[in-house]
């Protein structure tokens, strides 16, 4: 297994990052690793995601959990290699708002595969959720 994790704080609320999240056609406007996404429907279990990033092949992606104002997980499939990413929003009783995702890349090879590919994938994040904040701090 391979695993990955940034952590930032905010000042913005837990339903101004969500409702971000669950605005998946307009993530392109905050993630610049993004050149064009579709969503088959509502934003919820189950919906699959096509994203594509700049000048790269489309990425296929479900929507595994969703729990409105705290998490939502995605997971693609490559070969047997399960890339699953949990985007969580920590509320503390005073104080600000913590945005963490999270990569875990598992299944056969996962420990050969995943510092090969998880690096490339996640190298924006810290750039890509301070955006996502300071949008959601408006």
């Amino acid at each position: 297994m391979w695993t990955y994790e940034h952590t930032i704080e905010t000042t913005a609320t837990p339903g101004a990052v969500w409702r971000l999240w669950a605005d998946v056609k307009n993530w392109g406007d905050w993630n610049p690793g993004i050149e064009r996404i579709e969503i088959d429907g509502p934003f919820a279990v189950g919906a699959r995601i096509t994203m594509t990033p700049p000048g790269e092949d489309p990425v296929p992606l479900v929507v595994a959990e969703a729990v409105e104002d705290e998490l939502f997980v995605d997971e693609a499939r490559f070969g047997g290699l399960l890339l699953r990413t949990e985007h969580r929003i920590d509320r503390a009783d005073h104080g600000p708002v913590r945005i963490t995702y999270r990569m875990e890349i598992t299944g056969p090879g996962a420990d050969e595969a995943g510092p090969g590919i998880g690096p490339g994938i996640t190298a924006d994040w810290p750039e890509t959720m301070a955006a996502l904040a300071q949008r959601a701090a408006r």
